[in-house]
């Protein structure tokens, strides 16, 4: 007598929301996370991360990576939320990815996992072959959008520069503050970059500019 009753197992994803600055609002990505569940997944956590995605130190990006488990999904808007990396990077992060036993599950990205499983000889390698040119593609695409963003950005410098009206880059005075508060409260450097979302290059700048005001207008501060 054969049972049908074999339970199916829980396919079990892990979204990751990015923006690249503290200005920027995760809102609209949120509608991802509902559809993952309408897709038939688990969302066993939601990630979100407002940092550059040409950053490799993200604090909720590598948390992710290191709640991983075999067999999970990674899912997001587009690639590029996940890596606007150098391409060698890029690739690096993928597979740390897939080392985990993870996939992902990403728009424009066409996942052969299943038929490269059902597949054997030249057929599996022909498949394998195809995927990671497609997400070669699909990275490295990503990556110059990035590059053609930062250089219309160093033209438009350049031609308010010219022109006289370049005031350079107004600094997050939000960001900043939220970043003292916590040196302030005595919280070390590399947590201080981790709940805010920045390098801890970040961090240690905004603090010495802020000791250096404070000392400047004949207030040292505390030492954090």
């Amino acid at each position: 007598m054969t049972n049908d009753s074999t339970p199916v197992p829980i396919r079990a994803a892990r979204v990751y929301l990015r923006v690249s600055t503290e200005e920027q609002d995760l809102t609209r990505q949120e509608a991802i996370v509902a559809g993952a569940r309408s897709a038939g997944y688990y969302v066993a956590a939601v990630y979100r991360e407002k940092a550059s995605g040409a950053r490799p130190d993200r604090p909720e990006l590598l948390r992710m990576i290191a709640d991983l488990q075999p067999g999970e999904v990674v899912v997001a808007e587009k690639i590029d939320r996940i890596s606007r990396l150098p391409l060698a990077e890029a690739e690096l992060l993928v597979a740390t990815i897939r080392a985990k036993g993870a996939r992902l599950a990403v728009p424009g990205i066409v996942d052969l996992t299943d038929l490269v499983a059902d597949s054997a000889g030249v057929a599996r390698i022909v498949l394998e072959a195809v995927q990671e040119m497609l997400l070669r593609v699909a990275l490295q695409t990503a990556r110059d959008d990035y590059e053609t963003r930062r250089e219309r950005q160093r033209e438009g410098i350049e031609i308010a520069k010219r022109a006289g009206r370049y005031t350079g880059r107004k600094p997050d005075l939000a960001h900043h503050r939220r970043i003292i508060s916590m040196r302030e409260a005595g919280m070390s450097i590399a947590r201080t970059a981790e709940l805010a979302g920045c390098s801890v290059a970040q961090v240690k700048r905004v603090t010495a500019m802020h000791r250096a005001k404070a000392i400047a207008a004949g207030q040292p501060p505390a030492d954090p």
